[in-house]
């Protein structure tokens, strides 16, 4: 590959999401800024392996793609419409240098301005969510999907209704005033959970982790913590990523492996990150009443203070999930504290709870269940039902390094079939 396609890819990995928050700001549409997007890509492959890579990249490229724009406008007859409000824009950006600018931390950042928008309260919760992980995070429909355990073509529409709702009701790119701020702080803070969740644990592809996507959401988190530095739960949140990132390099073997936590090299885990995530979660649970990311940091800070597995105080784990339960009900809360249940009392008295999560339907279609279950099936030496637990697990599980994890454990427990 060309040097300059290379750096087309680099730029377009890591900076995709604030070049897009830039153009969706400036077009005031976002099927138009993806749109605009795209086009530019395809002109700097063409033109940057042949003129050689810009010295900025990213300002390249939003240039590129507002001029595709102006251009797509124009032949849909929207430009007069549209003109004076981009001209009006590029002046103020001339005048501040905007596009060429590099400053990181202002909580004016484009990406804080499209989640907000994302988030506002005029659409649902789940479009929210599903809304900023497509367009600030790359996400592909699929990945949002099973991030929500709903079929693509139900993620698919509500993505498109969100859009539209956006456009229809003129919902503004920006960041809330002061006193709208709380209502709309605990939706902004599932999109950047979310995000970093897809990040640290795929949903789908070859690579169970992807590195990208986890630091876009810590800086997200830390951006957060800026504009609302009284809101416990924004701190919590940047302590629970932080405490759970820290264990990222040891979470896979030099083959790209799944290495479970109780297998892991603490040695490889980041100290730094550690040393800020407690902090931070000490500092919260001192503050007040914990809330939900609160709890979750809290667990987090459980198996960071354990300097080896066999150190782990799981009744401790297992309380605060119980307190989760309460604070946050949901299916995925529950399936975690049952695995604490039985790290704690044993397996049996976790595989009862799992066994109710089955009963339930709530996680039906997840596949961490069939493989908790699975697992401690296999503890319990009842390796037929593991066996059929784990096989459930492989038809649901969409990450590759997951089922490469699930198919050895299942060799364990079971001869392959002929």
């Amino acid at each position: 590959m060309h040097p300059s396609s290379e750096a087309v890819e680099r730029v377009f990995k890591q900076e995709r999401g604030r070049i897009l928050a830039t153009l969706i700001r400036i077009l005031g549409d976002i099927d138009l800024g993806e749109e605009a997007l795209a086009a530019a890509l395809e002109a700097a492959l063409v033109q940057w392996p042949r003129e050689g890579t810009p010295a900025n990249p990213r300002a390249w490229l939003i240039r590129a793609a507002r001029n595709k724009a102006v251009d797509r406008m124009r032949r849909r007859a929207l430009f007069e419409d549209k003109r004076a409000e981009m001209e009006a824009e590029a002046a103020r950006e001339r005048e501040a240098g905007a596009l060429d600018s590099d400053d990181e931390v202002s909580v004016q950042d484009d990406r804080l301005r499209l989640i907000f928008t994302c988030c506002h309260p005029a659409l649902a919760v789940e479009a929210q969510v599903a809304l900023t992980l497509r367009t600030l995070g790359g996400l592909e429909t699929e990945e949002i999907a099973h991030a929500f355990l709903v079929p693509a073509p139900t993620m698919a529409q509500r993505l498109v209704r969100a859009k539209s709702k956006i456009r229809q009701a003129g919902i503004p790119y920006r960041v809330p005033d002061a006193e709208d701020l709380p209502a709309r702080v605990d939706a902004v803070l599932a999109v950047v959970y979310l995000v970093f969740n897809e990040g640290y644990a795929a949903s789908s592809g070859a690579a169970l982790i992807r590195r990208e996507l986890c630091a876009e959401a810590i800086r997200l988190g830390r951006l957060l913590v800026e504009l609302l530095p009284g809101e416990s739960e924004v701190r919590a949140l940047l302590a629970l990523m932080r405490l759970t990132d820290a264990r990222r390099d040891a979470r896979v073997d030099a083959a790209g492996e799944v290495v479970l936590l109780e297998d892991q090299d603490r040695a490889r885990w980041d100290r730094d990150a550690i040393g800020e995530g407690l902090a931070l979660v000490d500092a919260v649970l001192r503050a007040g009443p914990p809330g939900p990311y609160a709890l979750q940091a809290a667990i987090a800070g459980v198996h960071a203070r354990a300097a080896r597995a066999g150190d782990t105080d799981w009744r401790e784990i297992a309380s605060l999930y119980a307190l989760l339960r309460v604070a946050n009900p949901s299916g995925v809360v529950a399936l975690n504290h049952a695995a604490a249940v039985a790290m704690a009392d044993g397996p049996e008295a976790g595989l009862r709870l799992m066994d109710a999560l089955v009963d339930d339907g709530a996680l039906a279609g997840y596949h961490l269940l069939p493989a908790a279950r699975a697992d401690l099936l296999r503890r319990l030496g009842r390796l037929r039902e593991a066996a059929a637990a784990y096989r459930e697990a492989l038809a649901l599980v969409g990450n590759e390094a997951d089922r490469r994890f699930l198919e050895r454990r299942l060799a364990q427990v079971a001869p392959p079939r002929s």
